[in-house]
C-alpha cells in the first residue's frame, strides 16, 4: 500500500496583513516582481501606494515598503486576489485567483471597508469584466463588507491615474478614525454606569 502524499499548496508570495477591527483592507490582483523579491507590499519604486497613503493622511508619513506590518496598527490590512504568483497581470495563471478565499477571509475578519487597488483585481473577485465597474463605491454585497474600487497605483496603470476616488476613501476612513476616541468614551461611560447600577 502506497503512502498518499499530502496535497502540494504554494506558499503565499506575500503574507496576508489581515486580523480583526480593521477599518480598512487594501487588496491588489497580486505581488509584482520586486515585490515578490523583496518580500513587501509595493515595493517597487514606481508605484505610487506609499505616497498616496501619506499624502491622504491614512498614515502620517510616507512609510517604506518594508514597514507594512505597521500599517495595522492604524487599522488598515493588505491581501491580494492571486497569493501564490506574482508578476504583471497578464502574466498570472488563471488558478492562481481565489476568489472564495478572499470572501471567507473578509467574512472572518470583518473590516469595515475592502477597497480593490485596480479594476483588475475588483473584477477577478466580482467576476464582472473590467470595463463594467465604476471606480468609486460599489451596490453591498451580502455579509460582505462595504465595496470600493480604486484607481491602480502601479506605475505601469499612469494613464488611468486619479488620486480622486483614494481621497474620498481615505476621508472615510479618517472619520471613522476621529469618531473612534468618542465612541471609547461613550462605551467606558456605559460600563461604568453598569457597574455603579
Amino acid at each position: 500500500m502506497h503512502d498518499l502524499l499530502p496535497c502540494a499548496i504554494p506558499p503565499d508570495i506575500l503574507p496576508d496583513l489581515l486580523h480583526t477591527d480593521l477599518d480598512l483592507v487594501i487588496c491588489g490582483t497580486a505581488a509584482g516582481a520586486v515585490s515578490a523579491a523583496r518580500g513587501a507590499y509595493y515595493a517597487n519604486p514606481g508605484n505610487r501606494f506609499w505616497s498616496v497613503l501619506a499624502e491622504t493622511g491614512l498614515t502620517p508619513r510616507r512609510f517604506r515598503p518594508d514597514e507594512f506590518p505597521c500599517l495595522t496598527a492604524l487599522g488598515i490590512g493588505l491581501t491580494d486576489v492571486c497569493k501564490i504568483a506574482s508578476g504583471q497581470d497578464d502574466a498570472l495563471p488563471r488558478e492562481g485567483f481565489d476568489r472564495a478565499r478572499l470572501a471567507a477571509a473578509m467574512r472572518h475578519y470583518r473590516p469595515r471597508l475592502l477597497a480593490f487597488n485596480s479594476k483588475r483585481a475588483a473584477s477577478e473577485f466580482l467576476g464582472v469584466p473590467t470595463g463594467r465597474i465604476p471606480y468609486g463605491p460599489l451596490p453591498p454585497m451580502p455579509d460582505l463588507p462595504a465595496i470600493m474600487v480604486l484607481p491602480s497605483t502601479s506605475g505601469l496603470a499612469c494613464r488611468a491615474w486619479d488620486p480622486a476616488p483614494w481621497r474620498s476613501m481615505a476621508a472615510m476612513v479618517l472619520s471613522w478614525r476621529a469618531a473612534r476616541p468618542a465612541e471609547a468614551r461613550q462605551s467606558s461611560g456605559r460600563q461604568q454606569l453598569r457597574r455603579t447600577a
